[in-house]
Protein backbone atom coordinates (compact mmCIF):
# COMPACT_ATOMS: atom_id res chain seq x y z
CA UNK A 1 0.00 0.00 0.00
CA UNK A 2 1.50 3.38 -1.20
CA UNK A 3 2.21 6.22 1.84
CA UNK A 4 -0.47 9.61 1.82
CA UNK A 5 2.02 11.89 1.04
CA UNK A 6 2.80 14.94 3.90
CA UNK A 7 2.40 17.96 3.05
CA UNK A 8 5.63 19.23 4.19
CA UNK A 9 8.00 16.20 4.88
CA UNK A 10 10.85 17.03 7.20
CA UNK A 11 14.18 16.63 5.62
CA UNK A 12 15.78 13.93 7.28
CA UNK A 13 18.78 16.18 8.62
CA UNK A 14 16.37 18.70 10.27
CA UNK A 15 14.69 17.27 13.71
CA UNK A 16 10.90 17.29 13.55
CA UNK A 17 9.35 19.80 16.52
CA UNK A 18 7.13 16.48 17.67
CA UNK A 19 10.72 14.53 18.12
CA UNK A 20 12.18 17.16 19.87
CA UNK A 21 9.38 17.67 21.96
CA UNK A 22 8.91 14.13 22.67
CA UNK A 23 13.22 13.58 23.39
CA UNK A 24 12.42 16.24 25.98
CA UNK A 25 9.79 15.07 27.13
CA UNK A 26 11.86 11.85 28.04
CA UNK A 27 14.34 13.57 29.66
CA UNK A 28 13.17 16.14 31.81
CA UNK A 29 10.10 14.23 32.93
CA UNK A 30 10.52 10.24 32.50
CA UNK A 31 13.84 10.57 33.78
CA UNK A 32 15.41 8.05 31.48
CA UNK A 33 19.19 7.75 30.76
CA UNK A 34 21.10 9.54 27.85
CA UNK A 35 21.68 5.89 26.24
CA UNK A 36 18.27 4.95 26.30
CA UNK A 37 16.82 8.56 24.67
CA UNK A 38 19.44 8.21 22.54
CA UNK A 39 18.04 4.83 21.26
CA UNK A 40 14.91 6.20 21.07
CA UNK A 41 16.22 9.42 19.12
CA UNK A 42 17.92 6.59 16.63
CA UNK A 43 15.23 4.88 16.02
CA UNK A 44 13.05 7.88 15.31
CA UNK A 45 15.27 9.20 13.12
CA UNK A 46 15.52 6.09 11.22
CA UNK A 47 11.86 6.03 10.63
CA UNK A 48 11.58 9.82 9.52
CA UNK A 49 14.33 9.30 7.28
CA UNK A 50 12.48 6.47 5.59
CA UNK A 51 8.98 8.57 5.27
CA UNK A 52 11.25 11.07 3.66
CA UNK A 53 12.44 8.65 1.11
CA UNK A 54 8.53 7.83 0.57
CA UNK A 55 7.35 11.24 0.16
CA UNK A 56 5.37 10.80 3.53
CA UNK A 57 5.76 12.98 6.83
CA UNK A 58 5.33 11.84 10.57
CA UNK A 59 1.60 13.45 11.07
CA UNK A 60 0.23 11.27 8.45
CA UNK A 61 1.57 7.73 9.22
CA UNK A 62 -0.93 4.92 8.89
CA UNK A 63 -1.05 1.43 10.43
CA UNK A 64 -0.30 0.69 6.93
CA UNK A 65 2.46 2.77 6.45
CA UNK A 66 3.86 1.36 9.73
CA UNK A 67 3.38 -2.77 8.25
CA UNK A 68 5.57 -1.57 5.30
CA UNK A 69 8.33 0.20 7.72
CA UNK A 70 8.33 -3.50 9.71
CA UNK A 71 8.96 -5.21 6.26
CA UNK A 72 11.86 -2.77 4.91
CA UNK A 73 13.49 -3.35 8.28
CA UNK A 74 12.70 -7.66 7.88
CA UNK A 75 14.38 -6.70 4.10
CA UNK A 76 17.49 -4.96 5.78
CA UNK A 77 18.31 -7.96 8.11
CA UNK A 78 17.14 -6.74 11.39
CA UNK A 79 16.25 -9.73 13.74
CA UNK A 80 12.99 -10.03 15.97
CA UNK A 81 14.51 -8.07 19.09
CA UNK A 82 15.53 -5.39 16.90
CA UNK A 83 12.31 -5.22 14.61
CA UNK A 84 10.08 -5.25 18.41
CA UNK A 85 12.56 -2.45 19.88
CA UNK A 86 11.83 -0.26 17.06
CA UNK A 87 8.19 -0.79 17.18
CA UNK A 88 8.25 -0.10 20.67
CA UNK A 89 9.78 2.96 20.47
CA UNK A 90 7.33 3.75 17.56
CA UNK A 91 4.29 2.81 20.01
CA UNK A 92 5.66 5.16 23.00
CA UNK A 93 6.38 8.03 19.98
CA UNK A 94 2.38 7.90 19.26
CA UNK A 95 0.94 7.15 22.08
CA UNK A 96 2.55 10.48 23.13
CA UNK A 97 1.30 12.58 20.57
CA UNK A 98 -2.21 11.37 21.02
CA UNK A 99 -1.57 12.18 24.63
CA UNK A 100 -0.69 15.53 23.93
CA UNK A 101 -3.15 15.96 21.36
CA UNK A 102 -1.72 15.95 18.54
CA UNK A 103 -3.34 13.06 16.96
CA UNK A 104 -6.73 11.19 17.55
CA UNK A 105 -5.17 7.76 17.73
CA UNK A 106 -2.26 5.91 17.85
CA UNK A 107 -1.19 4.45 14.51
CA UNK A 108 1.15 1.50 15.99
CA UNK A 109 -1.17 0.34 18.97
CA UNK A 110 -3.06 -2.74 16.92
CA UNK A 111 0.33 -3.90 15.60
CA UNK A 112 2.11 -7.03 17.14
CA UNK A 113 5.83 -7.07 18.05
CA UNK A 114 7.67 -10.14 16.85
CA UNK A 115 7.83 -13.16 18.65
CA UNK A 116 11.23 -13.00 21.03
CA UNK A 117 12.71 -16.21 22.82
CA UNK A 118 12.77 -16.47 26.37
CA UNK A 119 16.13 -15.79 26.72
CA UNK A 120 17.01 -17.40 30.54
CA UNK A 121 19.35 -15.19 32.81
CA UNK A 122 22.93 -16.80 33.21
CA UNK A 123 23.14 -17.26 37.58
CA UNK A 124 25.73 -18.01 39.06
CA UNK A 125 25.66 -21.21 41.64
CA UNK A 126 26.15 -20.60 45.67
CA UNK A 127 29.48 -21.61 45.70
CA UNK A 128 30.35 -19.90 42.10
CA UNK A 129 28.63 -17.13 43.81
CA UNK A 130 31.06 -17.35 47.06
CA UNK A 131 34.47 -17.95 45.09
CA UNK A 132 33.78 -15.04 43.39
CA UNK A 133 33.34 -13.06 46.36
CA UNK A 134 36.30 -14.32 47.63
CA UNK A 135 39.05 -13.73 44.93
CA UNK A 136 39.70 -10.20 45.57
CA UNK A 137 42.20 -10.31 48.01
CA UNK A 138 40.68 -7.94 50.51
CA UNK A 139 44.56 -6.91 52.08
CA UNK A 140 44.98 -4.98 49.14
CA UNK A 141 43.76 -1.11 47.72
CA UNK A 142 42.19 -2.57 44.45
CA UNK A 143 41.34 -5.88 46.53
CA UNK A 144 39.49 -4.64 49.29
CA UNK A 145 37.27 -2.10 46.79
CA UNK A 146 36.55 -5.00 43.92
CA UNK A 147 35.70 -7.03 47.23
CA UNK A 148 33.45 -4.21 48.34
CA UNK A 149 31.73 -3.95 44.92
CA UNK A 150 30.72 -7.94 44.79
CA UNK A 151 29.77 -7.93 48.39
CA UNK A 152 27.36 -5.03 47.79
CA UNK A 153 26.24 -6.37 44.28
CA UNK A 154 25.57 -9.81 45.33
CA UNK A 155 23.78 -7.92 49.06
CA UNK A 156 21.80 -5.77 47.13
CA UNK A 157 21.46 -6.70 43.05
CA UNK A 158 22.50 -3.18 42.38
CA UNK A 159 22.80 -2.07 38.27
CA UNK A 160 25.89 -0.97 36.66
CA UNK A 161 24.94 2.54 36.83
CA UNK A 162 23.90 2.07 40.67
CA UNK A 163 27.22 1.13 41.42
CA UNK A 164 28.80 3.77 39.81
CA UNK A 165 26.64 6.44 41.12
CA UNK A 166 27.06 5.61 44.89
CA UNK A 167 28.51 8.05 47.41
CA UNK A 168 30.04 7.52 50.91
CA UNK A 169 26.79 9.11 52.50
CA UNK A 170 24.81 6.72 50.87
CA UNK A 171 25.24 4.04 52.95
CA UNK A 172 24.12 4.53 56.63
CA UNK A 173 25.99 2.28 58.28
CA UNK A 174 24.00 2.57 61.60
CA UNK A 175 20.91 1.54 60.38
CA UNK A 176 22.40 -1.08 57.98
CA UNK A 177 20.75 0.55 54.75
CA UNK A 178 21.95 1.65 51.70
CA UNK A 179 20.40 4.52 49.41
CA UNK A 180 19.92 3.72 45.65
CA UNK A 181 19.17 6.01 42.51
CA UNK A 182 17.67 3.69 40.31
CA UNK A 183 16.21 4.14 36.79
CA UNK A 184 14.33 6.80 35.97
CA UNK A 185 15.86 8.57 39.18
CA UNK A 186 13.42 6.80 41.15
CA UNK A 187 15.23 6.77 44.90
CA UNK A 188 15.08 2.94 47.20
CA UNK A 189 16.55 2.07 50.55
CA UNK A 190 17.93 -1.29 50.25
CA UNK A 191 18.74 -3.49 53.53
CA UNK A 192 22.80 -4.84 53.75
CA UNK A 193 23.27 -7.47 55.43
CA UNK A 194 26.14 -7.80 58.25
CA UNK A 195 29.20 -9.31 56.11
CA UNK A 196 28.46 -6.50 53.90
CA UNK A 197 28.20 -3.32 56.25
CA UNK A 198 31.09 -4.88 57.66
CA UNK A 199 33.05 -5.03 54.22
CA UNK A 200 31.91 -1.23 53.25
CA UNK A 201 32.57 0.19 56.46
CA UNK A 202 35.77 -0.98 56.74
CA UNK A 203 36.39 -0.03 52.58
CA UNK A 204 35.28 3.59 53.32
CA UNK A 205 37.42 3.91 56.25
CA UNK A 206 40.56 2.32 55.69
CA UNK A 207 40.94 1.64 51.94
CA UNK A 208 39.02 4.64 50.02
CA UNK A 209 41.27 7.43 51.44
CA UNK A 210 44.33 5.81 50.08
CA UNK A 211 42.98 6.13 46.45
CA UNK A 212 43.41 10.00 46.58
CA UNK A 213 40.17 11.32 46.15
CA UNK A 214 38.87 13.88 43.62
CA UNK A 215 35.29 13.02 43.49
CA UNK A 216 32.18 11.81 45.76
CA UNK A 217 31.83 8.57 44.31
CA UNK A 218 32.22 6.29 46.82
CA UNK A 219 34.04 3.69 44.23
CA UNK A 220 37.38 5.15 42.68
CA UNK A 221 39.66 3.97 39.93
CA UNK A 222 43.72 4.17 40.67
CA UNK A 223 43.17 7.94 39.58
CA UNK A 224 41.16 8.87 42.51
CA UNK A 225 37.71 9.76 40.18
CA UNK A 226 34.97 7.44 39.92
CA UNK A 227 35.35 4.14 38.65
CA UNK A 228 33.12 3.32 35.22
CA UNK A 229 30.82 1.51 33.69
CA UNK A 230 33.28 0.21 31.26
CA UNK A 231 36.07 -0.24 34.65
CA UNK A 232 32.72 -2.23 36.80
CA UNK A 233 32.60 -4.53 33.62
CA UNK A 234 36.35 -5.22 33.12
CA UNK A 235 36.59 -5.81 37.03
CA UNK A 236 33.77 -8.57 37.32
CA UNK A 237 34.86 -10.18 34.40
CA UNK A 238 38.85 -10.36 35.82
CA UNK A 239 38.10 -11.93 38.92
CA UNK A 240 35.30 -14.30 37.48
CA UNK A 241 38.35 -15.40 35.01
CA UNK A 242 40.52 -15.58 38.64
CA UNK A 243 37.62 -17.95 39.94
CA UNK A 244 37.64 -20.17 37.29
CA UNK A 245 33.99 -19.67 36.53
CA UNK A 246 33.08 -20.50 33.38
CA UNK A 247 31.11 -19.04 30.63
CA UNK A 248 30.12 -15.27 30.29
CA UNK A 249 29.87 -12.94 33.15
CA UNK A 250 28.65 -9.65 33.75
CA UNK A 251 27.32 -7.09 36.28
CA UNK A 252 24.11 -8.30 35.80
CA UNK A 253 24.64 -11.56 36.11
CA UNK A 254 25.22 -11.35 39.39
CA UNK A 255 22.13 -8.89 39.31
CA UNK A 256 20.70 -12.07 38.30
CA UNK A 257 21.80 -14.05 40.85
CA UNK A 258 20.85 -12.15 43.97
CA UNK A 259 17.27 -11.94 42.74
CA UNK A 260 17.37 -15.67 42.14
CA UNK A 261 19.04 -16.69 45.72
CA UNK A 262 16.41 -14.72 47.01
CA UNK A 263 13.38 -17.01 45.82
CA UNK A 264 15.39 -19.79 46.32
CA UNK A 265 15.11 -18.90 50.06
CA UNK A 266 11.69 -18.21 49.81
CA UNK A 267 10.75 -14.79 49.41
CA UNK A 268 8.06 -13.50 47.32
CA UNK A 269 7.85 -12.23 44.05
CA UNK A 270 6.50 -8.89 44.80
CA UNK A 271 9.45 -8.05 47.56
CA UNK A 272 12.28 -9.37 44.92
CA UNK A 273 10.45 -6.27 42.91
CA UNK A 274 10.31 -3.89 44.94
CA UNK A 275 14.15 -4.66 45.87
CA UNK A 276 15.52 -4.89 42.21
CA UNK A 277 13.58 -1.63 41.33
CA UNK A 278 11.42 -3.20 38.86
CA UNK A 279 8.42 -1.06 37.52
CA UNK A 280 6.84 -4.09 36.50
CA UNK A 281 6.04 -7.46 38.21
CA UNK A 282 6.24 -8.43 34.90
CA UNK A 283 9.98 -7.98 34.43
CA UNK A 284 10.37 -9.92 38.01
CA UNK A 285 8.79 -12.39 36.86
CA UNK A 286 11.60 -14.05 34.41
CA UNK A 287 13.69 -15.37 37.71
CA UNK A 288 10.82 -17.76 38.70
CA UNK A 289 11.98 -20.17 36.10
CA UNK A 290 14.96 -20.76 38.01
CA UNK A 291 13.24 -22.78 40.62
CA UNK A 292 11.02 -24.86 39.46
CA UNK A 293 12.90 -27.87 41.24
CA UNK A 294 12.65 -26.50 44.32
CA UNK A 295 8.45 -25.52 43.28
CA UNK A 296 7.98 -29.68 41.87
CA UNK A 297 9.62 -30.61 45.46
CA UNK A 298 6.91 -28.82 47.25
CA UNK A 299 3.97 -29.74 45.16
CA UNK A 300 5.25 -33.38 45.48
CA UNK A 301 5.37 -33.52 49.34
CA UNK A 302 2.30 -31.20 49.65
CA UNK A 303 -0.24 -32.10 47.05
CA UNK A 304 -2.75 -34.91 48.59
CA UNK A 305 -2.66 -36.32 44.98
CA UNK A 306 0.95 -36.69 45.02
CA UNK A 307 1.63 -38.04 48.25
CA UNK A 308 -0.87 -40.67 47.81
CA UNK A 309 1.55 -41.97 45.20
CA UNK A 310 4.44 -41.79 47.26
CA UNK A 311 2.49 -43.39 49.96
Amino acid sequence: MDFHPASSPTPPHEEHPWTEKYLHHLVSISGLSENTVAAYAHDLRDFASFLTQHSAGLDQVSEDSLVLYLIFLRRQGLGNRSVARRLSSLRSFYDFLRQEGQIQDNPARLLDSPKLPQLLPRVLTEPEAAALLARPDPNTKLGARDRTILELMYAAGLRVSEVCTLRPLDFDSQAGYLRVMGKGHKERILPVHAAAQTQLSTYLASWRPLFSPKTEAMFLNRSGTGLSRQGLWKMIAKRAAQARIQGHISPHTIRHTYATHLLAGGADLRSVQLLLGHADIGTTQIYTHVDISRLREIHQRYHPRSRSKQS
